[in-house]
């Protein structure tokens, strides 16, 4: 059932939404990065590389990446030069995911972190801005929402270490970078039906992949010891999330005729 809603309506449902995620996070006491993140279960060495299932575990990052870059600048899967670019800086992010978790992973400590992390915000705002691109309004979301997002996620992770440094880490501002679009996505998609790239069932699989990819970081010694400690829960996580990046490349690289057959889906 579709309900019928106004784009007034839609819009002040969406800055409803968001003053009460922020509301809640600013009542929420700060968020310290607690230290026993860094004591992963698999920190085995292995060809002088430390900790090395969890540092080489990024190659699926640089791989989607790359492949990412070169689909992406092949004409035929846009309708408009505009509509790349918020998937060009994911792209770029997700090779840099691959970088800043392999040098986090290589010395864990906050300090490395925060490059780990950095790319990290880049995408989710880069895609989240894409969604809105797609849905809402293709030159609000390119030329104001894009720079805007990008500098708040880059915030976020200053402020946290600023915090971090005085004693008091607060991780609350990181959190909403990450976890409001996870949210937000499927209220746009909701809302508004139109769209030309942002297919409902891709980044369904897309999401499905980046809930177990936190699920196998929850879980990480449980599933290194169920698995006979061949491999641990937060390298699967990273192979899980590069999925979850794969299946926005193959949302993007779909026909336009495939395109058709799933907007009824």
């Amino acid at each position: 059932m579709i309900l019928k809603i106004s784009n007034l309506n839609k819009l002040i449902i969406l800055i409803v939404f968001f003053v009460l995620s922020f509301l809640i996070i600013l009542y929420i006491p700060p968020i310290p990065q607690w230290e026993s993140y860094h004591d992963f279960a698999d920190a085995r060495p292995w060809l002088e590389i430390p900790n090395f299932a969890n540092v080489t575990s990024n190659v699926g990052f640089f791989a989607v990446g790359c492949l990412g870059l070169v689909k992406i600048f092949q004409s035929s899967y846009f309708d408009n030069s505009l509509d790349r670019v918020p998937y060009i800086v994911f792209f770029v992010s997700i090779i840099f995911v691959g970088f800043g978790s392999s040098y986090y992973h290589w010395t864990p400590s906050n300090a490395s972190l925060f490059w780990d992390r950095l790319p990290m915000t880049t995408a989710f705002m880069s895609f989240f801005a894409a969604v809105i691109s797609d849905r809402i309004n293709r030159n609000i979301a390119i030329y104001i929402l894009l720079p805007i997002l990008i500098i708040a996620g880059l915030y976020s992770l200053i402020y946290w270490q600023q915090t971090e440094a005085n004693g008091l880490g607060d991780l609350r501002f990181y959190g909403i970078v990450q976890f409001f679009p996870l949210i937000a996505i499927p209220l746009i998609i909701w809302l508004y039906r139109s769209y030309r790239y942002t297919l409902t069932p891709p980044i369904s699989w897309a999401f499905m992949w980046y809930a177990c990819a936190k699920l196998l970081e929850h879980f990480d010694g449980e599933v290194f010891n169920l698995l006979g400690r061949f491999v641990s829960g937060h390298t699967l996580k990273h192979f899980a999330a590069a999925v979850a990046t794969f299946y926005i490349l193959k949302m993007v690289t779909l026909s336009k005729s495939r395109r058709e057959t799933y907007k009824y889906l």
